[in-house]
């Protein structure tokens, strides 16, 4: 690069010297030219000169160039070989060349003013270490304060004084791959061996120098001392091995009995009379070292020999092979040994540097298969097991570490794979090598007790959770839930047979005898009329259902989000969702408007703080694919108050995006994905560009927020994870929290997050501390914040203080809301009076003089802060889907109920919750009396209940079951109750006869599970729909199956649920083969039929609809959450009354074509995306 015009570079290769400049985001290149001063020769390095003109180039043939602009105007002869490195003086250059020479020269190369030779001889006399040979090639040099810094071939850096004396600063392995490493057995030294085939002795006391070097014939792969220190074998990759005197590294002895290389060494423990020696031909040779014979060889291994280890005794060999397998060799004859697993433990072995085996099942990683790890090294105290790997990676484990995926503490530096690891005779530090980096690294071991308070580079294990803080069950849960894209999936029940719109339709008797089909009613709230009565009414026409406009929803996603309730409009209005649906709620009226333009759960929300972006917000969704389909997750950004959409981000989140947040000036967007690498990205939203993104941590990250003053530097926390970000440019940079400055502090999982000045970040964990980080570094543990998880964290931006909430039991003490000041020292806590047993906050948010609250069990709270006064804002179920729901016959009520265990009533004009039971047992179904004084209620262990309505208070209950109630309904004249249950039965009660609930009948031959049952309008007849797509119908009480297709048409029904007959053929579309209509109903008027699906729709037709494929009258695309099922009730329009506003008629408008949403979204074509989009504003 130019030093005087930036915008100006050169570069120099084979044959290659070329001259640029930037225009505008491009480079223009221009090639030297030479002319006839030279030839082109491959340029080794070059440098600019005095001016911006001048450059300077090195050349292969030792030549020095000299270029104005673009032409070669003069070359020089500066080395007798390559010219490797050149650096620009102030007045001058200075050069160096494979010939070991050092140049300094004048500013225009016309003088050398002195050189340097780099020899032994040399060498300042306290200089460390040994020159491997005179006259190395230099590869780097530099000046500076008086002194040249050379980097030569040979792996050494040196530092030449202008004065003469040459000092050498480090040295190290220079070709190939280093895997031999062998630690003195009393003396802090060690050997390693390489392919540069260099024998070395290293000295790992604070001076750090090389002590001896020599050289070999072959590479070498294998090196061990002898227990007395005098001896060093090494193995060579030829399959040869030699002795060598430790101190002088003079040959001893050496055999040649292998022809594959030799992988490991070891001379038996004591005296070290044997030594073994393992090959890559899968052998194991044994030799006496007083007599220089081989006694003995180690056959039966299928692979390649990798580790050798010796027991105390000197009598037992222990194998690792290529195939991991784990053999046993008697010594010194060699012969195969059989030992159990649980024995190898109870063997004292003289050294453990196995991989294999019961004791060290838990070092090998989740990707074991296609990573080995390398090496291993046990502490002569058995305490602790160091390991190197594939990744680089250095572990330390407590040893035994049984059982997969053990603990450890990981260290990284090595940019390759590990290939050796090894502790010195007294433990106190780790040799490690790598590979193909070719550097040897020295690690202290700070024991227990003498650790110094500094900055280190381990990370803490990101497998084992038993030591992060405690466990918590809620954490545990949104940890492991798999979010899954619902719309378009499977059946929710499992359905056998044969579908409605695909078996073959029989005649009915009014089409066998002409009869003009409407008729008879189908459907009736009174017993039949008589045959005049239905005569007169033929032809009378009933104003239909035309439209259903969504007036109110209840429920908050509490349970697996976080952050995700905010004030709006100076605190008039809150902001939610649930479902796919975001949600505007007035805090005074209760009203409420929607944003429908997801197609799947909601996970995540955020507002836009900036003035510029008032009441922006961004949502982000499950996904199915990360291939940027219709299916795949996406993040919208929308205007709260009119509900338009600004900006749709198709992201490559596969499963979905857990995390949204704005950047101070609300321009950029950081996303976090559901993805196997969780990967995180940062958006220019209103552009729809991304501008980076990166993986974020191999397990799940909670929460990711920019901090409230930048726009380049975020905050991400997870399970046992914190890290800090910076955007440069379009690159994601990251820091790890450093926790070693304090006292045992240990990496936990973080939950949320929130920021305080002079670069402050506060982190609630799973234990109830708040960590307090200065920049990256844990400088405070705010301990017990709260008494379980802190779930969420908010920062007010006009006056600093902070909001937490946590997990944790009501007391006079605490709350799970509290309220501090700007640096976490002070708090005040609130109590939110719910009724629980343990609060969980899962959300905070702090307007003027109030505190928003999310919790787990679905509520929304307005907590004030100088009363402490709690409102209620929204309820909802917690866990399970909901299947229950019943209306009152006469009031604006209705009952749902879930498998989260209670039975919940609802008034739709007030718009809230009036109570609730707490059943102890999942419910899946409830029913009204036609009185409405009495409520039934099925359970999922197969009893069902009896409530008064007045009291709440049980009035019978019976388990005559032991499977499911699917469906319970009481006789439109109260005398009988039916219970249909999953046992393919349905068992009918006679009421009159008291609380006592005996069974006086049941309905036999049922060919499946009960979905939906219905009463004849004078209780006479029940019909069955079960889950093998078939409709019965019995007589009440005695359940005798009516098998007359004539006495069926007659009945006129008191409510139709039914997914299945020929009056409701119609509803089930061409592309149903993987998905089910789930629920249906006719209106009171009986001339309107909605139904509810596995595709997530709504769909409104006219009752009856004896014809396949009908015309819809509306479709309203509605997507059911993983564990919310709201589209699984067999009283699905009940549901909608309280969802919809069904009571309003409009004037009749012509039917659109019904264009299947399936079809449509499957569809690649732009045109058909338009005719979608088209379809649902219109709707």
């Amino acid at each position: 690069m130019n030093p005087y015009v930036p915008d100006k570079l050169i570069t120099a290769g084979i044959k290659h010297m070329k001259f640029w400049r930037k225009a505008g985001g491009g480079l223009i290149g221009r090639k030297g030219y030479i002319g006839t001063l030279g030839k082109n020769d491959t340029m080794m390095c070059a440098v600019y000169g005095w001016t911006e003109e001048m450059a300077f180039s090195g050349t292969s043939t030792g030549d020095v160039c000299i270029w104005r602009d673009i032409f070669l105007v003069k070359t020089v002869k500066a080395h007798d070989g390559p010219v490797f490195s050149m650096h620009a003086l102030e007045k001058g250059f200075v050069t160096g060349g494979k010939d070991g020479i050092v140049a300094l020269w004048d500013d225009s190369f016309e003088r050398c003013l002195k050189t340097y030779a780099i020899k032994r001889a040399a060498l300042a006399p306290g200089s460390k270490g040994l020159l491997l040979e005179d006259n190395p090639s230099i590869r780097a040099i530099s000046l500076g304060h008086g002194h040249i810094l050379v980097g030569t071939k040979n792996g050494e850096i040196l530092e030449v004084d202008k004065s003469g004396p040459i000092t050498l600063l480090v040295q190290g392995h220079m070709e190939g791959e280093v895997w031999g490493l062998a630690t003195h057995p009393y003396l802090p030294i060690c050997a390693t061996v390489s392919d540069d085939k260099t024998l070395r002795i290293w000295d790992l006391s604070p001076s750090h120098c090389m002590l001896a070097v020599r050289k070999l014939k072959k590479g070498g792969r294998c090196c061990c001392f002898s227990p007395d220190g005098k001896a060093l074998a090494v193995g060579l990759n030829d399959g040869s091995f030699l002795m060598a005197n430790a101190d002088t590294l003079e040959d001893l002895v050496s055999f040649h009995h292998r022809k594959d290389m030799i992988s490991d060494i070891r001379f038996s423990p004591g005296s070290g009379k044997y030594l073994a020696v393992a090959s890559h031909d899968s052998f194991i040779d044994i030799y006496n070292v007083m007599s220089s014979k081989r006694v003995g060889i180690c056959k039966g291994a299928t692979s390649y020999i990798t580790h050798i280890d010796w027991d105390i005794r000197g009598k037992l060999l222990q194998v690792n092979t290529g195939a991991k397998e784990q053999l046993f060799f008697e010594a010194p004859r060699g012969k195969k040994q059989t030992i159990p697993s649980v024995e190898v433990e109870k063997i004292a072995w003289a050294s453990w540097t196995s991989v294999l085996g019961l004791c060290c099942e838990g070092i090998w990683p989740v990707i074991g298969e296609v990573t080995d790890v390398t090496a291993s090294c046990l502490t002569s105290d058995k305490m602790v097991l160091a390991t190197g790997d594939d990744l680089g990676f250095v572990k330390l484990f407590r040893y035994p570490t049984k059982g997969k995926f053990g603990k450890f503490k990981r260290y990284v530096a090595h940019s390759t794979h590990v290939t050796n690891v090894r502790w010195t005779y007294d433990d106190s530090m780790l040799v490690t090598l790598g590979g193909t980096d070719m550097s040897l690294m020295v690690w202290t071991n700070e024991m227990e007790g003498y650790r110094e308070k500094r900055p280190c580079d381990s990370e803490e294990s990101d497998i084992d959770s038993e030591e992060d803080g405690g466990y918590d069950s809620d954490v545990t849960r949104e940890n492991e839930i798999s979010y899954t894209i619902r719309a378009l999936s499977t059946n929710i029940r499992p359905m056998l047979g044969i579908k409605p719109h695909l078996q073959q339709k029989e005649p009915s008797i009014d089409e066998r005898q002409g009869v003009v089909r409407g008729s008879r009613p189908p459907v009736s709230r009174a017993p039949p009329q008589p045959e005049k009565l239905q005569t007169n009414n033929v032809g009378k026409k009933k104003r239909p259902i035309e439209d259903l406009v969504l007036e109110l929803i209840f429920g908050y996603r509490g349970r697996d989000c976080r952050n995700n309730v905010h004030y709006l409009n100076d605190g008039d209005d809150i902001i939610y969702h649930t479902a796919s649906v975001g949600i505007l709620h007035n805090v005074a009226t209760g009203s409420q408007s929607f944003y429908q333009e997801h197609n799947d759960d909601i996970l995540c929300l955020t507002v836009n703080q900036h003035p510029k972006f008032i009441n922006i917000v961004a949502t982000g969704q499950v996904g199915d694919s990360a291939d940027m389909s219709a299916t795949a997750p996406s993040i919208h950004i929308w205007d709260a108050m009119n509900k338009q959409t600004l900006s749709i981000l198709r992201c490559y989140h596969s499963k979905g995006v857990c995390s949204v947040s704005f950047s101070a000036t609300g321009k950029l967007l950081l996303s976090v994905g559901l993805d196997p690498e969780h990967t995180i990205t940062i958006w220019r939203w209103q552009e729809g560009a991304k501008i980076a993104s990166r993986a974020g941590h191999n397990q799940r990250i909670f929460v990711a927020e920019f901090r409230p003053d930048s726009d380049t530097q975020f905050v991400s926390v997870g399970v046992k994870h914190v890290k800090f970000w910076t955007l440069a440019g379009r690159a994601l940079l990251s820091k790890k929290g450093l926790l070693s400055t304090l006292e045992d502090a240990r990496m936990q999982t973080m939950l949320a997050i929130a920021f305080g000045a002079n670069n402050l970040t506060f982190t609630g964990t799973i234990s109830g501390d708040v960590c307090v980080w200065k920049d990256h570094i844990l400088c405070r543990i705010v301990a017990r914040a709260h008494n379980g998880p802190v779930f969420a964290m908010y920062t007010t931006l006009r006056d600093g203080l902070i909001v937490t909430g946590g997990k944790e039991r009501p007391s006079k003490e605490g709350g799970a809301v509290k309220l501090w000041d700007q640096e976490l020292r002070r708090c005040r806590a609130f109590r939110l009076e719910t009724g629980q047993a343990t609060d969980c906050v899962r959300s905070v948010c702090r307007g003027k003089g109030k505190i928003l609250v999310g919790t787990r069990n679905a509520e929304i709270i307005e907590v004030g802060e100088k009363n402490a006064a709690c409102n209620i804002l929204v309820n909802g179920h917690v866990d399970g889907p909901i299947w229950g729901l019943a209306t009152h016959p006469s009031r604006d009520f209705f009952l749902s109920a879930a498998e989260d265990g209670t039975v919940r009533l609802w008034d739709i004009a007030d718009k809230k919750m009036l109570n609730k039971v707490n059943l102890g047992h999942a419910a899946r179904t409830v029913c009204y009396s036609p009185e409405g004084d009495m409520v039934a209620i099925g359970m999922k262990n197969g009893e069902f209940i009896i409530l008064l309505v007045s009291s709440l208070k049980i009035w019978g209950k019976k388990r005559d079951r032991r499977c499911a109630i699917h469906d319970i309904r009481f006789s439109p004249d109260s005398r009988y109750l039916a219970v249909g249950s999953s046992e393919n039965s349905v068992d009918f009660y006679d009421l009159t006869l008291g609380p006592t609930l005996n069974r006086i009948s049941y309905c036999k031959d049922i060919p499946s599970f009960v979905i939906q049952m219905d009463f004849s309008a004078d209780s006479s007849y029940l019909q069955v729909s079960s889950g093998c797509y078939k409709r019965h119908v019995y007589e009440v009480p005695s359940g005798k199956h009516l098998m007359d297709h004539a006495a069926i048409d007659r009945i006129t029904w008191a409510t139709w649920t039914s997914i299945l007959g020929d009056e409701v053929l119609g509803i089930w579309s061409r592309h149903a083969e993987k998905a089910d209509v789930n629920c249906a109903c006719v209106s009171h008027s009986g001339i309107s039929l909605v139904t509810g699906d596995d595709f997530g729709m709504v769909k409104l037709f006219d009752f009856p609809c004896p014809e396949k494929f009908v015309s819809l009258c509306f479709v309203y695309y509605y997507q059911f959450t993983p564990n919310f099922d709201v589209l699984s009730s067999a009283l699905f329009p009940i549901y909608l009354k309280c969802f919809v506003l069904i009571s309003k008629f409009f004037p009749k408008l012509s039917k659109s074509i019904y264009f299947e949403i399936k079809a449509i979204r499957n569809k690649s074509s732009p045109s058909s995306n338009t005719i979608f989009g088209t379809i649902l504003q219109k709707l």
